[in-house]
């Protein structure tokens, strides 16, 4: 008889290990699958996180976590620019340089520390689904039963092509060799443009130089060598600096596609699964772990039974129109790098555009995730939007929302509590509880569930009722009545976050490591 879960994902990378973990954290059944026998990434691969990013990471409480281990740097790469964002309204202003072996084992400890089953070194072989569940087969002969699968397995996801999932898009035009290994000679650090594109080399954690080179031609498909390396430094540098023992050589490419549908019945997809485009700008990570916070609240309330199944459809209709939004710029930025004439003068007229201020910003909001509006339909102009990190003044202390955040549950701040009471002490949260009924393996049935308030926080008042908000767990904001700023109450006042100098403002010109890291080609951070 096969094992049973509420929620099988298949593939324990960021995005599955962050949607484990929603999961997890609202008291839901969840598994993983992962082909890796542990969480070593082969090559540096992608290498940071945006401010959107460390914001979700800092409403579950591990965002020091990932901070303690990387650079922080107030600025997000569009094509060759570094684009100042230390003046965009987050507690998180600035790109933290983390590699992605980093940033998986921070992940990989946090879902451990919840106690989320992974079985690793085991393929997804394929699966059938009903509308009771979806039994996925395992390459060992085993199965495993669920109420939902969910394919975070990656670009080539055997998830998304076993339920039938067109993956449209745009085909490769150009392709990019990389590669890390040891070098002989000392090599030629940081940027280099010829008539071909933009190549560059710098290094990793442990010394190795990592090299990024535009191919003359697109490369055909298999995988490249260290001759094709040589070949290429040769070709652009002169010298192949005597490049040897190599620990990743891989090749990629501009191709963009997304999937037609994040969702067919119980099968569900997120991250690389449902998109992928060129590194330029390092979102895939980022757009991988937002689909994941998008998703992990909505698929708890439905395994619940809470609301019905037609809560998952809006997850496709908030998440795709972001990632399509993503490969758009990536393909912009693509077009920026041509070295032809015509393509030179666009990118001088574009940078000349963001010197300034309110182009600049409106870009690095997109670049850095924050300016994500998801259509709620008709409200208030902040209706859509991610819900601000305020700091809440209290007779109780001083709190600020993120800190509210961080069991994943949803959050009710309410400000007028007619007749200047409250049955909660103010400062209190209130956390749900669900009546499940035993369940025969392989099924999904539930009890109808005991309907408890929505975990909240309220405050004392002696005026009128009608003012309050509440965030879902990925926190985007339903419409407050009145003034988009909060208003100060009786024994309750709340403000924003101080607008205060960034202690990271001495890096706004960052080094040149970094920046060849980050801004150069898809180099990094994905």
């Amino acid at each position: 008889m096969p094992l049973s879960h509420d929620v099988v994902i298949v593939g324990a990378g960021p995005t599955g290990l962050t949607l484990a973990a929603e999961l997890k954290l609202a008291g839901v059944d969840v598994a993983l699958v992962e082909r890796r026998t542990d969480q070593s990434v082969a090559g540096s691969r992608a290498g940071g996180l945006h401010a959107r990013t460390l914001e979700v990471f800092d409403q579950r409480g591990i965002a020091g976590r990932f901070l303690a281990q990387g650079q922080t740097v107030p600025v997000v790469g569009f094509n060759l620019a570094a684009l100042a964002i230390d003046d965009l309204p987050t507690r998180h202003p600035y790109t933290l340089a983390l590699w992605q072996h980093r940033i998986e084992r921070v992940l990989a400890e946090w879902v451990d520390e919840l106690g989320v089953p992974v079985l690793r070194g085991i393929d997804a072989d394929g699966f059938a689904q009903d509308d009771a569940g979806v039994e996925l087969a395992l390459a060992d002969g085993r199965c495993l039963r669920a109420c939902y699968l969910v394919g975070c397995d990656g670009a080539r996801s055997r998830i998304r092509k076993a339920a039938g999932i067109g993956f449209p898009g745009w085909d490769a035009t150009t392709s990019w060799l990389i590669a890390e290994a040891d070098t002989a000679e000392e090599p030629q650090w940081g940027l280099h443009e010829d008539a071909h594109g933009v190549h560059a080399i710098g290094r990793t954690e442990d010394g190795r130089a990592r090299i990024v080179l535009t191919e003359r031609r697109l490369a055909p498909g298999g995988d490249p060598t260290l001759k094709d390396v040589r070949g290429a430094l040769a070709g652009i540098y002169g010298t192949d600096f005597g490049i040897h023992s190599p620990t990743w050589v891989s090749r990629f490419t501009d191709m963009a596609r997304q999937a037609a549908e994040y969702r067919r019945g119980r099968v569900l997809l997120a991250g690389d699964a449902a998109h992928v485009h060129p590194p330029l700008g390092g979102q895939g990570l980022n757009l991988g772990v937002q689909d994941a916070v998008n998703l992990g609240w909505k698929l708890a309330q439905v395994v619940a039974g809470l609301t019905s199944g037609a809560l998952l459809d809006t997850y496709h209709a908030e998440r795709h129109p972001v990632a399509a939004r993503v490969l758009r710029n990536t393909m912009a930025q693509v077009a920026l790098r041509r070295t032809d004439t015509r393509s030179r003068a666009l990118r001088g007229m574009f940078a000349e555009l963001l010197q300034v201020d309110e182009a600049r910003r409106r870009l690095a909001a997109e670049m850095s995730g924050l300016d994500v509006r998801y259509d709620l339909g008709a409200g208030h102009p902040l209706l859509g939007r991610r819900m601000p990190d305020l700091d809440f003044d209290t007779t109780h202390g001083p709190l600020r929302t993120y800190a509210l955040l961080h069991g994943a549950r949803p959050l009710l701040l309410d400000f007028d509590v007619p007749g200047g009471s409250t049955s909660r002490r103010p400062g209190r949260i209130g956390s749900g509880t669900c009546a499940r009924a035993a369940r025969a393996p392989g099924t999904c049935r539930r009890t109808a569930p005991s309907p408890p308030p929505p975990p909240c926080w309220c405050g004392r008042t002696a005026t009128s009722p009608g003012s309050a908000t509440a965030a879902m767990p990925d926190s985007p904001t339903p419409s407050p009545p009145g003034s988009a700023r909060p208003r100060a109450r009786p024994g309750l006042s709340v403000k924003p976050a101080p607008d205060r100098p960034s202690r990271h403002a001495a890096l706004r010109t960052p080094p040149a490591g970094v920046v060849a890291m980050m801004t150069a080609l898809p180099l990094c951070i994905a």
